[in-house]
């Protein structure tokens, strides 16, 4: 793409994108308007709508393309710095009895859902026209250069095409180059691309959430990088939280608890829990509920199995689990389908062995091929019902790339991640995504 043509497309997509938002935003007033049972003049709120919109041009959102969820993070943080504003200014000005504060709750709620909605409808809809993709060139060695151009390729939020021809922007992986080789690169392609993003070569570390430090005198930056589910603040904030989220679902499990136990009492015989023990915080053991899955006999079941196919042993030892596994009962296995077989863990976590979401429990067997410094970082939190580890094609994973997921998960904790990983998690469910 030439750069008339790239300049083109890149102000006719902001001139789109902000329409699409104010349109949005505009029939948000009108929804909100319906709900009131006096009338509203919306006239008087445009304000708020041009305030809106500009929050969202200062969060870059209309010039950098973002995956849905920073989409969505950044929009959600623009709302609420545009309501806490709003409310500010009503009552400092002191023209309550001119704005209606019933109105403006429907209108801030309605807003947030359909500025979501339709902003990944819309980007759907104009990036499946070539005009709007950005052509990008990846350099990275050969694992990250697939891994790379595969969320390209599937994550169509970017409008992003691999094309390493004829290019607007570079993405460039650092891990596998030598560092002169690295910095000529860098170098030849700032010549004539504008854009050019580089990924670290410390791919363990979230740098959204490291703050750099300038040591101007010597030309150097800092990053300060913090194990942020160690610090006691974030563990009192992720503790408030998920027992606010937990308290709420617990009506909603006990019923559904309910259903489950009869259909596995007529499915097969047995009890309906199944207890197990796992690794907790600092390597202390507990008994972790789950559903009974299996059928009572099921190690003389697994014995016989494993003689007639020795290849399942090979797969376990890689994955810590079997590709067929003949003990699982017919309802066992649409529990283990859609991860309903966890729900048991809600009593683990009203007892305070396990939260909501962390890494996984591991079982005491599995401590030696954790790998030790992958332990003491694990082993210092509680585990959790889901995880990134769940949401992260679970089943397709082998047992190291679940451990480096909870290592990374752990180091770069923030209380937006569990947010997502809780909706990641029932849309598994729901779909049945990566379970097994």
């Amino acid at each position: 793409m030439n750069s008339f043509k790239l300049s083109t497309s890149l102000y006719l997509l902001i001139s789109l994108l902000l329409s699409a938002d104010f349109l949005v935003l505009f029939l948000s007033l009108k929804a909100a308007q319906f709900t009131q049972k006096e009338s509203v003049d919306i006239s008087l709120y445009f304000w708020i709508l041009i305030l809106i919109l500009s929050s969202f041009a200062t969060q870059k959102i209309y010039v950098i393309r973002y995956d849905f969820w920073g989409d969505a993070k950044k929009i959600l943080k623009v709302f609420f710095f545009s309501f806490f504003v709003v409310f500010t200014v009503i009552s400092l000005a002191r023209i309550s009895d001119v704005y209606s504060v019933p109105f403006l709750l429907n209108f801030f709620v309605i807003a947030i859902f359909a500025t979501l909605f339709f902003k990944r409808l819309f980007k759907k809809l104009l990036f499946s026209f070539d005009f709007f993709k950005i052509k990008v060139r990846v350099m990275a060695d050969k694992e990250n250069y697939k891994t790379i151009c595969g969320e390209i390729t599937k994550n169509w939020y970017f409008g992003y095409e691999v094309d390493d021809e004829n290019y607007d922007i570079v993405i460039v992986s650092s891990r596998g180059f030598e560092i002169n080789r690295l910095q000529e690169s860098i170098r030849e392609f700032s010549h004539n691309t504008k854009d050019i993003y580089l990924i670290p070569y410390l791919d363990n570390v979230d740098f959204s959430h490291t703050t750099i430090v300038d040591f101007s005198n010597i030309r150097f930056s800092a990053l300060h990088i913090e194990n942020r589910l160690l610090n006691y603040k974030n563990i009192f904030i992720k503790y408030f939280f998920e027992k606010i989220v937990v308290i709420m679902l617990f009506p909603f499990v006990l019923i559904l608890h309910l259903f489950i136990r009869y259909f596995i009492k007529t499915d097969s015989k047995g009890e309906t829990f199944f207890k197990q023990q796992r690794l907790g915080k600092n390597s202390e053991p507990f008994e972790c509920y789950k559903y009974r899955t299996m059928y009572e006999n099921s190690q003389n079941i697994l014995d016989e199995y494993l003689l007639q196919n020795p290849d399942e042993v090979e797969y376990y030892a890689k994955f810590h689990k079997y590709k067929n596994d003949p003990r699982i009962t017919k309802v066992g296995g649409f529990l283990r389908k859609t991860s309903l077989d966890e729900l048991p863990q809600f009593y683990n976590i009203l007892k305070g062995d396990m939260n909501l979401i962390g890494p996984r429990p591991y079982m005491p067997e599995e401590l030696g091929d954790m790998g030790k410094d992958n332990k003491e970082i694990i082993l210092k939190v509680k585990p959790g019902l889901t995880g990134l580890w769940q949401v992260s094609g679970r089943n397709e994973l082998t047992f190291k790339e679940r451990v480096d997921l909870d290592v990374w998960y752990i180091q770069n904790w923030s209380l937006w991640m569990d947010f997502v990983i809780f909706l990641k998690t029932i849309n598994a469910v729901v779909l049945k995504v990566g379970a097994k």
